[in-house]
C-alpha cells in the first residue's frame, strides 16, 4: 500500500536554529508525537524533526483496530495526522526534513539538519525501525492489499482464510499462533530445513492442526493483481517451484532499528537496538529513545506511544535537576 496523502488542518511553527530547546525529539511516528505531547504539557520547549516521511509505519497501515479509544477503528494515517495536530495545537516547533548527525560528545546537545545545527539540552530519539523485506516487487505493489508485515495489526482481516507466513524466527512462529485461531490455514514457509526459534515455539506448533510448514523452501514472487491470490515457492533441495494458492502473505523475516545516526555515539546491543537502562534512558544522560529504534519485542503503536510518554517525563525530570539552584 502506498502511503496515503492526508490533509493537515494545524500549521506548525517552524524550529529556530538560534533557540535552546528543552528537548529535541527526533521521529514522527507515535513515539516520537507521544513524546512531544507529553514534552509540551510538562513545559518543556519542544522540536520535533520528523523526518522526510512523517508518521512512521503507521502511514502506510490501513484501519488500525487495536489502538484504544477507536471503538469502529482508525486508518494508520488519520491517526498519526490527529497526533501531530494534538502536538501542534500544543505549540511543537517542527523541522520537517531528516536529522543527518547529532552531536552528544558536548553539552548542550546538537541536531544537525542540513546546514543547520539545532540544539537542545535533552534528546529524545524515536526513530523507529524498518520491516525487512523479501525484495520483490509484487512485496511492495500488495502491500496493504494482502501483504503485510504485523500478524497483530492485520490478522483480523484474513478470518477463515489462507495465508503464509515467510519465517522461520521466533517472531514468524509466534505471528502463525497467533494466526491460527483467526485463519482457516497458516503456511510457514522457511529457506532452511530448521527452524531458528525458540524450541518451545517450534513445538508448540505441532499442537495447532490448521498450521502447515514448508522447509527448504522460498518465495519467488507473490502473484495477484489487485490483492493476493497465490505465492510462487521454489524448492531449494530439488529446484521445483510450485504455485500455493493464498489469501494473504505475512512476511516476518525481522526488522532494522534505525540507527545509523547513534550507532557510533550510543550503546546498541546485539540485535542492532539501542541499549536501554531504567526503561528509556541510554548510555548518555540525557539523551533518551522510545519505540521500535528500542524494542525488538512488542513493536506496537500503543508500546511506542508509551515509551514516548516515558522519555518525555524522564527529560522533564533531567532539565529539573539540572536547572536546580545550588544552595
Amino acid at each position: 500500500m502506498m502511503p496515503i496523502s492526508i490533509s493537515l488542518s494545524r500549521v506548525a511553527k517552524r524550529g529556530d536554529p538560534s533557540k535552546l530547546y528543552d528537548v529535541i525529539i527526533i521521529g514522527s511516528g507515535p513515539a516520537g508525537l507521544t513524546a512531544a505531547i507529553y514534552a509540551l504539557r510538562s513545559g518543556l520547549s519542544t522540536l520535533l524533526v520528523t523526518g522526510l516521511e512523517w508518521g512512521g509505519q503507521l502511514m502506510t497501515t490501513t484501519k488500525v483496530d487495536n489502538y484504544p479509544g477507536f471503538p469502529e477503528g482508525i486508518d494508520g494515517p488519520e491517526l498519526m495526522k490527529c497526533m501531530r495536530e494534538q502536538a501542534i495545537r500544543f505549540g511543537v516547533e517542527i523541522v520537517e526534513a531528516d536529522a543527518d548527525d547529532i552531536i552528544l560528545s558536548e553539552y548542550p546537545y546538537r541536531v544537525k539538519v542540513g546546514s543547520i545545527y539545532y540544539t537542545g539540552k535533552t534528546i529524545i530519539l524515536a526513530t523507529g525501525a524498518r520491516y525487512r523485506e523479501l525484495g520483490l516487487e509484487s512485496e511492495k505493489r500488495l502491500l496493504g492489499r494482502g501483504v503485510s508485515y504485523c500478524a497483530v495489526c492485520d490478522g483480523f482481516f484474513f478470518k477463515n482464510k489462507v495465508v503464509a507466513v515467510i519465517g522461520g524466527g521466533d517472531t514468524a512462529l509466534t505471528d502463525a499462533i497467533y494466526l491460527s485461531s483467526i485463519c482457516k490455514e497458516v503456511l510457514i514457509i522457511h529457506r532452511r530445513g530448521e527452524f531458528r526459534a525458540n524450541k518451545i515455539l517450534v513445538n508448540k506448533i505441532k499442537e495447532y492442526p490448521n498450521i502447515k510448514v514448508v522447509m527448504n523452501s522460498i518465495v519467488l514472487d507473490i502473484l495477484g493483481d489487485n490483492k493476493v491470490e497465490a505465492i510462487k515457492v521454489k524448492n531449494l533441495d530439488t529446484g521445483s517451484e510450485n504455485i500455493i494458492k493464498v489469501d494473504g502473505v505475512f512476511i516476518a523475516i525481522g526488522h532494522v532499528p534505525n540507527t545509523d545516526l547513534v550507532k557510533d555515539k550510543l550503546e546498541i546491543d546485539e540485535r542492532g537496538y539501542i541499549k536501554t537502562y531504567d526503561f528509556v534512558k541510554t548510555s548518555i544522560p540525557g539523551v533518551y529513545v522510545a519505540g521500535d529504534v528500542m524494542d525488538p519485542k512488542y513493536q506496537q503503536a500503543i508500546t511506542a506511544a508509551a515509551f514516548g510518554a516515558m522519555a518525555a517525563l524522564e527529560a522533564k525530570e533531567f532539565i529539573d535537576k539540572e536547572s536546580k539552584p545550588i544552595s
